[in-house]
């Protein structure tokens, strides 16, 4: 089983002074909150850090390594969360050199599937102080901390430097750093220029990743590109997010997926739909697995809040336990389907597509037009698409295929809302506004849309009560509750339709 912590750190150059020869930590007693340091004496370290042949890892800033010596002895897998900031996953050590699957798995998204090999070595010898209050507790840990690293992936080239390390307490206060940080500058020590050993160590002893060529510019292409680089970076950082199970993670994959296919849709005179309408395809596919578990979770915090809302008098029969039995039944199957998913081979595909076409974005001659007059002409298109739609959904009179449209009207506006989004650096704040007001109609279609969909599990509901001979009166109020929900969004489209401004 993988242990997580959060990780804060600062790093920082450890130079010789005039008179000493060796380089020596700070005077950490200067630091403001610091009553005493505690010299916990030298630990050795040994490292080895795996990546693939390209270094996919390390181009991300990520590090994965098995680490033997101190206290923490084991596998550790470094996320980044932030400047300085990192999330630290460990397994315990292994038998064998294999990276467990529960780190390698954490990192698929960025592998693609190809092998985690040892990359480099690195032994340090570390002298470690404790920085602690008036009260005893523990404020940082500060290492001084000399290394030797050795490349592993060819050659056998090597280097040594010494840096200074200066790690927050679990629960600390990040502004104790910046107080350090004041000191250490004030006495003459720099930050360190790499963002950890690795990276550093991969610099002096042969070179890390190579950077992949971007198009990078004002043009419509420059400007799709770099919105659809952020949707699919977005995929590969949320990824591990869903597999640890975090809050949100799900509904944040599933929007980036369905960013990619939404813009894939909106600039298919700047991309070649050869190409994008059948990664869009395997988008859809994603998203429509990834709803399984979002929507499930949506719903059954919905049906609790309306559950919570009713009077005491009115919850007949044991309605609680039997809705708490109905979404772990659901969560725990929807669970196990996503991360199936996840660890699918159609998935892996997609992500190497993905990585493919980035790499060589197939472009048409309008990408190399400006991307004002481009990227409006898509707007003025979707936006059509959203007017016809929501004009036929209100022409229909109540019931289902009311709903139904209604539904298509939403997908349309939450493809208009994504164009504009995607449009706001080469058009600006008439954009924008699109965007706000949009979002506005596509969140009263969305509530909408959630009752139809409420209003059918609690007519299941219902039929289990009634099946299991409990009274099913509270399902049948909350179904009402949920039909004049529903009404009132259809009052509220036109009006929300009208404030959204032309293009």
């Amino acid at each position: 089983m993988a242990d997580t912590k959060r990780e804060i750190e600062r790093k920082y150059e450890a130079t010789p002074t005039d008179t000493d020869s060796e380089p020596r930590p700070p005077d950490f007693t200067k630091v403001a909150g610091v009553a005493s340091v505690q010299d916990r004496g030298v630990v050795h370290l040994d490292a080895v850090y795996y990546d693939t042949a390209a270094l996919a890892l390390a181009a991300h800033g990520i590090t994965l390594r098995r680490r033997t010596g101190g206290d923490d002895a084991g596998w550790h897998l470094k996320l980044p969360v932030a400047p300085n900031v990192r999330d630290e996953i460990h397994a315990p050590l292994t038998d064998t050199d294999d990276v467990p699957r529960t780190l390698s798995a954490l990192v698929r998204a960025r592998t693609l599937g190809e092998p985690l090999l040892a990359t480099v070595r690195l032994r340090s010898a570390r002298h470690v102080w404790h920085l602690r209050d008036a009260a005893g507790e523990l404020l940082a840990e500060a290492g001084l901390d000399t290394v030797t690293a050795q490349r592993l992936d060819g050659g056998d080239a090597r280097t040594s430097f010494t840096e200074i390390e200066i790690e927050l307490a679990d629960g600390g206060d990040p502004a104790f750093l910046d107080a350090v940080d004041k000191k250490l500058r004030k006495a003459g020590v720099r930050p360190s220029a790499s963002p950890s050993k690795l990276a550093r160590a991969l610099a002096e002893t042969g070179g890390g990743p190579e950077p992949r060529a971007v198009r990078d510019d004002d043009s419509a292409g420059g400007r799709v590109l770099a919105y659809l680089r952020d949707q699919i970076e977005a995929m590969a950082v949320h990824d591990p997010a869903v597999r640890r199970d975090l809050p949100d993670s799900v509904h944040q994959l599933r929007v980036a997926t369905r960013r990619l296919r939404s813009a894939f849709k909106t600039y298919r005179t700047v991309l070649d739909r050869t190409v994008t309408d059948p990664l869009g395809d395997e988008l859809k596919w994603l998203a429509a697995e990834l709803g399984v578990d979002r929507d499930q979770e949506v719903l059954a915090d919905r049906l609790l809040a309306r559950l919570t809302a009713l009077p005491r008098p009115l919850l007949l029969g044991p309605v609680r336990g039997r809705l708490r039995i109905w979404s772990v039944a659901r969560r725990s199957g929807s669970r196990r389907r996503t991360l199936a998913v996840l660890d699918s081979r159609r998935y892996l595909e997609l992500l190497r597509s993905l990585d493919a076409f980035l790499a060589a974005p197939p472009l048409r001659p309008a990408a190399g037009r400006d991307a004002a007059a481009v990227l409006h002409k898509a707007l003025v298109k979707d936006h059509a698409r959203l007017a016809d739609r929501t004009e036929h959904a209100l022409a229909l009179p109540p019931g289902p295929e009311r709903d139904l449209a209604l539904h298509e009207a939403r997908k349309a506006a939450k493809r208009l809302r994504y164009a504009a989004e995607s449009a706001r650096p080469a058009l600006g704040k008439p954009a924008n506004k699109l965007r706000r007001r949009v979002k506005e109609v596509q969140s009263v279609l969305g509530d909408h849309q959630d009752s139809v969909v409420a209003r059918a599990e609690l007519r299941n509901l219902a039929v289990q009560a009634h099946a299991a001979g409990e009274p099913s009166f509270v399902w049948g109020l909350l179904y009402g509750q949920e039909e004049a929900r529903a009404a009132d969004r259809e009052r509220e489209l036109p009006e929300a339709w009208r404030r959204v401004p032309g293009v």
